[in-house]
Parts: structure tokens; sequence; C-alpha cells
């Protein structure tokens, strides 16, 4: 894998982490893989102060969607960097059609882990190019985007915004981003700098990608306090003073959207 493929190993193992140790999440897919794998991580990204991190982006991601369902029963769920993230497994397809979108190589490792079946597909493509819409017939989306937007440019995450809303009628989307600042810093002090990754993009204002059709609904907290509550001691005031608070939401945000042409649910 490419260096920046290879950063789906940081968010395997903090799902692994901390479904073994029963908080935040339960992910044994994420402990299956991590254990076969054994891949090997060094420094920050094998910090169990990312793994919570990591467990309660993905839970955030994970009840966001579960409620985007509930309300959109026909809407296919897409979700852009799967890497080998189960989340397909955690939330289920609720007879939703479900599409895990990643590159080649991803995909192939990913199906050593995964079937296929009537509601569930795995689908080769680059985010940036949008050719993979071809492959999905609905006319509604759910769009989850987790670690994924830090490696585009702006004018990408535009080009892949504006694909979404030609393509489909109603659109809801969840993505996280960097800030500026947690770019520019991200060139000497990030954990994906231990897989080869050096070069990330940020955004400040969640306008920037809510042209067109799109537009900004809300932000959501990376790390909500019914999460933290779930650590205990010391490791729950470190946790919530170091990443969870004022500082934290200067390099890391979290933003829903919806399109325009839909101005109920979706």
């Amino acid at each position: 894998m490419n260096n920046v493929n290879k950063t789906l190993y940081i968010p395997l193992f903090g799902k692994a982490y901390v479904s073994r140790k029963g908080v935040i999440l339960s992910d044994k897919k994420a402990e299956e893989i991590w254990a076969a794998e054994g891949f090997s991580l060094k420094g920050k990204s094998k910090s169990k102060w990312l793994a919570y991190y990591m467990g309660m982006r993905s839970a955030v991601f994970d009840e966001w969607l579960k409620e985007r369902m509930a309300e959109n029963e026909n809407a296919a769920v897409i979700h852009i960097g799967c890497g080998m993230d189960s989340r397909v497994l955690r939330v289920g397809t609720k007879n939703h059609k479900w599409y895990d979108i990643d590159f080649a190589e991803v995909i192939e490792e990913r199906k050593r882990y995964f079937s296929e079946n009537a509601d569930y597909k795995m689908i080769v493509g680059d985010a940036r190019d949008g050719k993979w819409l071809e492959k999905i017939p609905e006319n509604s989306a759910i769009v989850v985007m987790e670690g994924v937007s830090m490696y585009l440019t702006g004018g990408e995450i535009n080009g892949l915004t504006a694909k979404l809303c030609e393509k489909f009628d109603r659109i809801a989307l969840m993505t996280d981003c960097y800030t500026t600042l947690a770019a520019k810093l991200s060139k000497y002090k990030n954990p994906i700098n231990d897989v080869g990754v050096t070069k990330v993009y940020g955004i400040d204002d969640p306008t920037e990608i809510s042209r067109g059709e799109l537009i900004f609904v809300k932000e959501h907290s990376l790390t909500p306090q019914k999460y933290i509550d779930e650590l205990v001691g010391i490791e729950k005031r470190i946790f919530k003073k170091l990443y969870a608070g004022k500082f934290a939401k200067k390099l890391y945000r979290l933003f829903e959207y919806k399109n325009r042409k839909n101005d109920q649910n979706i």
C-alpha cells in the first residue's frame, strides 16, 4: 500500500484497542483484523489517547448514520475511504444498499475479511474522480467521509461534492476535517507521520465545502461527554483536558451537510 492508504491502520488499531477494553465502541472485526495483520505501528500512532479519539470519532459517525438511515429508508449508504472499517457490521445495512469505496489495493485487502451480499458492495474508486458513482443506482444518499478530507485539496473536495449533488436528488453528508493550523502542524507532529504521510490540508470555515447545492447544517462534537465518561480515573481527566478542550477544536472539526434540493430530512 502507498503511505496514504497505510493510514487506515491507525484507526483500525484504535477501534481494536477500545473494543478489547470494552469502552466506547464494540468492534470484534477490528480486533480480528488487527490481530491477523500484525501491522507495526510506532510512536504516536499506537498511543492509547489516539485510540480513544479514534474510537469516539467512529462512534459519533455510527450514531449519526443510524439516525439518518432511520429517517431515510430508501437512501444508499456510501462510505468513502472505507479502509478496513467494519462500520457496515457495527451499524448494519437495515435493508439499505451500502457501498464501501476505496482504492483497488485497499478493496483487495478488504475482501479477505468482508463478503458482499445483496445489500452490501465494495467498489474500487478514487474519491476525486467520481467514476464509481456510475455503479450506484439510487437517487438519494447518506455519505460518510471519515479520515478522508485532509488528504484532498479544497478543489478536490468541492469537485467531489459537486459530483455528489449532480448524481443524487437528496444527500446527507458527514465529514471530519483538519483545520489549517492542524494541517501546518502535521508536517512536524502527527501520528500519520509514522506511516510516511506529511502533506495534508485543512479547512477552517465549513462553508468552504458547501458551495452550490450543498449547504452546511451544523458542527458535531468529536468527543461527546458520554463517551469521555466511559474512561475512568486519571485517563478520563487527561483525555478531557488535552483531547476534548478548546485547543483540540482548533485542530479538528466535524461537519454535517445536506443538499438544497431537499428541505426535509436529508
